[in-house]
Formats: C-alpha cells, structure tokens, sequence
C-alpha cells in the first residue's frame, strides 16, 4: 500500500475544523430558504431541532474517536461494533451520501452563478456547469493533503463572510409576518407533525458532514484530542450561523419570491444593501459551494479507502498515487456524481435540489444511527473503558442521537426511504462478491 509519509500528521485542529465546517456550510444552507418557505414558522422549529440532533450527533462521534481514532470513521466504528457486514452497509451508503452530495452542491452553486451569467438558466447549461466545478475540485484534491488544507482554510474563513452578513444585518429588514405558521391543511403532508419532521430532516442537510474530520484520521494530529474538539467546535459554529443567517432571510423576502428564487441570499442582500451586495453576496455563495465541493471530494476517495484496505471494497480504491491521496476513489467518485447531475439535471432548480437533499440525508443519516448505536454498544461491551459518571452522560447522549437519527429518517419521507434502501440492497451483492474474492484469494495463497 502506497503512503506518503510527509502528509502524516498535517491536518491540525483549525484545518479539521475547517474540513468539518467547510462541509457543512455551503451543502445546502445557501438553498434552504425557499427549500424551507412552504412551511413558514415552523421551519424555526425544525431548525432548533436538527441543530440539537447534530450537537448530540457531534458529541457522539467525539467520544468514539476518542475511544479508537481510527481512519475510516463510521465504518471503523460500526465494523468494530457490528462485524464485517455491518460496518460494509456503513461504507456503502455513506460513501453514497458523499457523492449524491456533491451533486447537491454543484447545482447550488450553479445556481448562484446565475447571477452573473444568467445564460446557465438553460438546463444544458446549468448541467454542463456543475459537472465543471465536480471535476474542477476532484483536480484539485488530486494535488494531494497539503494543498487541500491551504485551500479548504482559506474558502472557509471566506465562507462565512457573507452569512454573517446576512445573519447580523438582515435583522434590521425583518419582518415577522413572512414567517407565520400556516394552517394544517395548507402544509404539504398535511399536518404539524409531518411538517416538523420535513423540516428537520431538510435542515439536517446541512449538517451533514460534522463528522468529516473522523474520516482522514491518518493524516490529523493528535487524533484523539483534535477530532473531537474540532467536530464539536464546527458543529457549534455551523448552527449558530444556520439559525441567524436563514431565518434572517425567510423575514427578509416575500414567501411568493423566496420560494421561486435560485439565489435567497443574494435576493435578501439586494434588499438590504442594494446591488452590490447582491453580487457580494452571491460571489461568496459561490465560495462557500466550491469549498463546500472541495472538502466532500476528499471525503468521496477516502470513504471506501478504509473498507478497501479491509478487503470490503475493490483493491483499487484502496491505493494512493503518489501525493498520497486515492487518485482511483475520486475519480471513479467523480464519474457516479457526474452521472447523477446528468439524470436529474431536468427541471426547476429548487425541484431538482428538493430531490437531490432527500436522498442525500436519508443516505447520510443512516451511519448516523449506525454511530449512535456503536456507541450504545461499547457502553454495554466495554463499560471499563468509561467512568462511572461518564457512562450515564454517554448513555443519554447516544440514546437520544439515535432516537433522533430514526426520526430524521422518517422525515425524509417514503420516497426517500424507498429509494435510499433499496440503494443499501444493491449493495449486499456487492458485499458477497467481495467474500468470494477474498475466500479464492486465501484459497490460492494456501496453495
């Protein structure tokens, strides 16, 4: 197995928490607003819910990687729980949410740069200019950790610019009457309940992703100390920018406008700032979105890197090129995301993201319950390795990450769980395969 040894070690607690931040804000955020305008105060609610749900989430990866920082994350994790299988179906869907993902940001930022070149409104157009940025970042990511560290901390620092903006301004231009609950019948499901659930499910979104540092533990420093601290840290910051920059912008803009706007932000900036800060902002969306790309690249080649050295994946994607990075899990990644951009680049730009985020959260929210349960289980298995106060805390703390893992589930809707599930079967023949070929390797080794 090839290493680079120099990149050992070069992620530190500020580029960790960059990757955690950087792959959360710009995944969703900058859309969500009209996503969101349908269900008008109660997106509040569901907003404090997710942000709850992903600090329970962010705890309970800090103490697993604490407890064993191994690279891989959540399949490392789930496989030391729950077995071979287990922790195969953990990969697998997780490295399907890292790609459906991808495909989610690069039509966000295309929508974004709408602004300056409103020709990409033409679906050709809009495609064609999303599989561009895909392959911009896999190219950049190629070049390796060190390069992706300089770059990842400079987009996040610029990131955030314009949310804060937004977040901090936008509340002198409130007005509280865009943001009124509606009555039962005039939500799609029919119901407060329902609504909450979508809701909550539909701003998780944009905390998928807080466990990103957990995934290239080989190249952190200090593993056990700096994953933790910074997938705790990125979460808090992501949730206190979250709830003041979108509900800032659902008060900003008529419901009618948001919920047909490609750009909310940029619209909410021009109301308050005039012009120029409509392209200011819309130009730091568009940061935040390749940021955002940049990051979750990584992530798609290191994913099934781990289950590849395991003997869970094809061997390919467990070799690195000489910059030490899976030159063959980003580019067979990227090919997937291409593909998916393809098949759903029909439609409204906000249908075709609605569409996309389902997918995505109930593909990413299943190693969350997975890593909950991990959790449980090494509190029943390996209970010395708590202390006896530390084992209530944690058994509160996973109980309630894995109950709200479940319910997010749920609020991705059946057509999200249908389609998300029978992806997870597809890859139990996959999984036999990979036996099989392992069974005749160590038969043909013995020989």
């Amino acid at each position: 197995m090839a290493q680079d040894k120099s990149s050992k070690g070069e992620m530190g607690f500020w580029t960790c928490s960059a990757l955690v931040i950087g792959n959360m804000v710009g995944s969703g955020v900058f859309l969500l607003p009209a996503s969101l305008t349908p269900y008008g105060g109660l997106s509040l609610i569901g907003w404090l819910v997710s942000s709850a749900g992903a600090i329970l989430l962010a705890l309970t990866f800090s103490r697993l990687a604490r407890f064993d920082p191994a690279a891989g994350g959540p399949y490392a994790y789930t496989r030391d729980a729950f077995g071979s299988f287990a922790g195969y179906l953990c990969a697998w869907i997780y490295w399907m949410a890292a790609w459906i993902g991808n495909a989610a940001i690069s039509v966000t930022l295309v929508g974004y740069l709408q602004v300056f070149l409103p020709v990409l409104r033409d679906p050709l157009l809009m495609v064609g200019t999303a599989i561009g940025a895909i392959w911009l970042c896999t190219l950049i990511n190629l070049r390796g950790i060190r390069s992706f560290a300089v770059a990842q901390n400079i987009l996040t620092l610029l990131k955030l610019v314009p949310l804060l903006l937004v977040g901090l301004l936008g509340w002198f231009y409130f007005n509280p009457s865009y943001l009124r609950i509606p009555e039962p019948a005039a939500l799609p499901g029919g119901g407060y309940v329902q609504a909450i659930a979508t809701t909550a499910a539909l701003t998780l979104w944009s905390f998928i992703g807080l466990e990103s540092a957990t995934v290239p533990a080989e190249h952190v420093r200090d593993p056990r100390r700096t994953i933790p601290r910074a997938t705790l840290f990125g979460t808090l910051v992501a949730a206190v920018v979250y709830i003041l920059s979108n509900t800032a912008v659902q008060g900003i803009l008529p419901p009618d406008a948001l919920a047909h706007s490609s750009a909310p932000f940029a619209d909410a900036a021009r109301v308050m700032l005039g012009d120029w800060g409509y392209y200011f902002i819309a130009g730091g969306a568009v940061i935040a979105c390749l940021g955002a790309l940049n990051g979750w690249v990584l992530l798609q080649g290191q994913i099934p890197m781990a289950p590849a050295r395991d003997g869970l994946f094809p061997a390919i994607l467990a070799k690195t090129s000489r910059r030490g990075v899976p030159a063959h899990g980003m580019l067979i990644s990227g090919v997937l995301v291409t593909l998916l951009v393809l098949v759903n680049g029909q439609g409204e730009l906000v249908e075709v993201f609605n569409v996309i985020i389902l997918l995505g959260t109930m593909a990413g929210v299943v190693p969350y319950v997975l890593c909950a349960a991990a959790l449980l289980h090494l509190l029943a298995t390996k209970p010395d390795g708590f202390s006896a106060r530390e084992r209530g805390r944690q058994l509160l703390v996973g109980s309630c990450a894995f109950i709200y893992s479940v319910w997010a589930l749920y609020g991705t809707g059946e057509q999200a769980v249908f389609w998300g599930f029978l992806v997870m079967m597809v890859g139990i023949p996959f999984y036999t395969w990979r036996q099989w070929r392992n069974r005749l390797q160590s038969v043909t080794a013995s020989d």
